[in-house]
């Protein structure tokens, strides 16, 4: 059974950044679409972007479109999300999350158990 694990969340300043690793196990890397969602305290949860298998097609919600970029590394089975120019609104438990092989983005069934991000001053 595929296995997630989030890594590198932390405190950052207004305006600063920071990368979020997603280390995929348990099955085929390159058969897995993982998106990256994020909830804040008392608000549901929500996608932010995923990339594709191949990596080759990535999506963002309008919130971060322009500061947060995904991408995948194949020989280490992480997908990283680099988050610049941080704002307060974007401190939440971050997660990531994939579906069955070859699930398309959109189609989630694993989720990794979230790291925490804080943007304040």
């Amino acid at each position: 059974q595929v296995q997630l694990v989030e890594s590198g969340g932390g405190l950052v300043q207004p305006g600063g950044s920071l990368r979020l690793s997603c280390t995929v196990s348990g099955s085929t890397f390159e058969n897995h679409a993982i998106g990256w969602f994020r909830q804040a305290a008392g608000k549901v949860r929500e996608g932010i972007s995923c990339i594709s298998g191949n990596g080759a097609h990535t999506w963002y919600e309008d919130s971060v479109k322009g500061r947060f970029t995904t991408s995948r590394d194949t020989a280490r089975r992480v997908v990283y999300l680099n988050m610049d120019n941080l704002k307060p609104e974007d401190t939440a438990v971050y997660s990531c999350g994939t579906g069955k092989e070859h699930d398309p983005c959109g189609w989630y069934d694993f989720w990794g158990q979230g790291t925490q991000v804080t943007v304040s001053s």
